[in-house]
């Protein structure tokens, strides 16, 4: 490491970093094989953190992200929203239907970024603050399969979830993960009242998330 950077940090932010990769929480023992430190070391960056609420320790002492740490996250939402925007109007303009960002916060769905087709007769309203549960809706649930993909739980399987008036009745949603953010769990997705064929309006989400994820990378 160069000599003017701080060890201390380096390695409190690398904590946070693996805190951030994992929804079950580390062990100490985990944590200090992965930062390549001995326990005591981890212990200590464990404690400071606690201290600023930025992790924070369950009933079983894994150590998880701490609430402050969400709140950093809500902080890079507005940057994140205006990156997606010009991808999010394209898809909705190319297949008339409205187009969405969504992450995880708080164990929920959260939809951050909305853009509707300007040409359409008719079309799904969808409001920027919305919050849903993960496992319904084919924004939560392609954050779900987000989280199986970096697992390498889901090799050779779609990287898109079609769903059918799981949110509201009648319409049609299909929405991909964003991968390739540290720290960051979203989903791109579209929903209309008419029918998708997801063999053909997947592969589009896929590509429009795939695209800010380079982005974000």
């Amino acid at each position: 490491m160069p000599a003017e950077t701080s060890q201390t940090l380096d390695r409190g932010l690398r904590v946070l970093e693996l805190l951030a990769e994992t929804s079950r929480g580390l062990s100490i023992t985990e944590l200090a094989a992965a930062v390549g430190v001995n326990r005591t070391v981890i212990y200590r960056l464990v404690t400071t953190l606690e201290l600023h609420n930025l992790a924070r320790r369950d009933s079983g002492g894994r150590v998880q992200v701490g609430m402050a740490a969400m709140s950093l996250a809500r902080g890079v939402q507005p940057m994140l929203r205006d990156l997606a925007i010009p991808t999010l109007r394209t898809l909705a303009e190319d297949l008339g239907a409205t187009a969405h960002l969504t992450v995880a916060e708080s164990g929920e769905a959260l939809a951050i970024a909305v853009v509707e087709p300007s040409w359409t007769d008719y079309h799904v309203g969808y409001r920027v603050g919305a919050r849903h549960p993960l496992d319904r809706g084919a924004a939560g649930k392609a954050i779900l399969l987000g989280r199986a993909i970096v697992a390498g739980e889901r090799v050779g399987r779609p990287d898109f979830v079609a769903t059918h008036g799981e949110l509201q009745p009648g319409a049609f949603g299909v929405a991909a993960p964003v991968i390739g953010s540290t720290g960051i769990e979203a989903s791109v997705g579209v929903v209309a009242l008419n029918a998708l064929d997801a063999t053909q309006v997947g592969p589009r989400v896929s590509a429009a998330a795939r695209d800010i994820g380079q982005r974000l990378g």
